[in-house]
């Protein structure tokens, strides 16, 4: 089972970009798909992007098109989530997940019997006016 660790977080101006890594240890990275989710306080936790094991095609929910990308870096071990244009309300925790399946990752926040195998342990993302 890999373990998972984000960094990359802070506090931000409005309009900012900030990109968040989630590194993960041990060799069984390429097994697994990837998703980054959010939660804010009082709110659900959100999907914001997912990638599958090989890399290609990442899903973005309709809400979270245009302003974020996902990617990862095999020979690191590494997944990223690059946020452009931030606004106040993108203020969360960020966390990131791995699943053996796709989509377990990307029906994680509809269906509460599907949850990621792993987790990491968050990163806060502040967006300042």
């Amino acid at each position: 089972q890999v373990q998972l660790v984000e960094s990359g977080g802070g506090l931000v101006q409005a309009g900012g970009s900030l990109r968040l890594s989630c590194a993960a240890s041990g060799r069984t990275f390429n097994n697994y798909a990837m998703g980054w989710f959010r939660q804010a306080p009082g709110k659900d936790r959100e999907l914001i992007a997912a990638l599958s094991r090989g890399g290609g095609s990442p899903y973005y929910p309709d809400s979270m098109k245009g302003r974020f990308s996902i990617s990862k870096d095999n020979a690191k071990n590494t997944v990223y989530l690059q946020m452009n244009s931030l606004k106040p309300d993108d203020t969360a925790v960020y966390y990131c997940a791995a699943d053996p399946s796709l989509h377990r990752i990307i029906v994680a926040t509809t269906d509460k019997d599907m949850n990621p195998e792993v987790w990491g342990q968050g990163t806060l993302v502040t967006v300042s006016l």
